[in-house]
């Protein structure tokens, strides 16, 4: 009886000794934590999107205390979060433009033009790697959502070979711009008004070849615009969006009608290949070629 009450007396001594040691070690070698960093934390959205180019909200929250990262990184949490973190940081809140996804193509299945049939993985990256994908554009959406089961959000879906953006549920993270092989997903300001549905860069003769709503570099939008806005290069048009005020000239002159508003985007079969028929005049059309 004594044995095992000595024996339960030393471990009980050595327990406490040995912890005696980790608490000191602990202490001796702790790694500091910046008191910012939860606070960042606490103030950003917690969507771990990755959007920002971290692996998530904790990530960047510990490069913003670094000074590593900007105060206004997370497009998710957009001003308010910003204006949170620059408060917690001692800086002046940063102006930032909310942005949002648009999907520069029009090449519907009724309009772009396929060179094969495709039987494989319902993805845009692995079809991307079959000669550029089925399309004959070689900038055209694929349609094959790639874009859809990145995006976090449920903000993107195809609709008739070609994927379109919920505005109202795009929070700007960028990840299916970042994803999309084609890169025709680009990132602009929330509240553009109008933007070029195409990028293809090729002459118009080419580009009419494989979509009959292409931009033909035609330059009649570039032509209409009286604030030097939209500007044709490398045979495909676009909107410096600082200069824009959204009057819709540029859309009202374009022959393809593949300058888009939202509100033409709601319905995907604004225009058919016979009302596109009707809007190119004999002028437009020797221009194109």
């Amino acid at each position: 009886m004594n044995n095992i009450l000595m024996a339960f007396i030393w471990f009980a001594v050595l327990g406490g000794v040995l912890g005696f040691i980790l608490a000191i070690a602990s202490k001796i070698f702790a790694v500091k934590v910046d008191e910012r960093v939860p606070k960042i934390i606490d103030a950003l959205p917690g969507a771990n999107c990755g959007g920002c180019g971290y692996a998530g909200c904790a990530a960047l929250a510990e490069a913003i205390a670094k000074g590593e990262a900007k105060i206004n990184s997370c497009a998710v949490g957009g001003k308010d979060s910003a204006n949170a973190i620059a408060e917690i940081m001692g800086e002046k809140a940063a102006d930032s433009v909310r942005m949002r996804a648009q999907v520069m193509c029009s090449g519907t299945s009724e309009f772009a033009k396929r060179k094969y049939v495709y039987e494989g993985a319902h993805d845009c990256i692995s079809l991307s790697k079959l000669d550029g994908g089925f399309k004959t554009c070689p900038n055209g959406c694929l349609g094959f959502g790639t874009c859809v089961s990145i995006c976090p959000f449920g903000a993107i879906s195809v609709k008739d070979g070609v994927a379109y953006v919920d505005y109202h549920k795009c929070t700007g993270c960028g990840r299916c711009a970042t994803a999309c092989p084609k890169h025709i997903i680009r990132m602009i300001p929330y509240d553009a008004k109008y933007w070029v549905g195409c990028m293809s860069v090729d002459i118009g003769k080419v580009t009419r070849s494989y979509c009959d709503v292409g931009c033909i570099s035609c330059k009649m939008c570039e032509r209409t615009c009286e604030h030097d806005a939209i500007h044709v290069n490398d045979f495909v048009a676009s909107i410096d969006y600082d200069k824009c005020v959204g009057c819709g000239k540029c859309a009202d002159a374009c022959p393809r009608k593949i300058i888009w508003t939202s509100e033409r985007q709601k319905d995907v079969k604004t225009i058919s290949k016979k009302e596109l028929k009707e809007d190119n005049t004999k002028e437009t059309e020797k221009i194109a070629q």
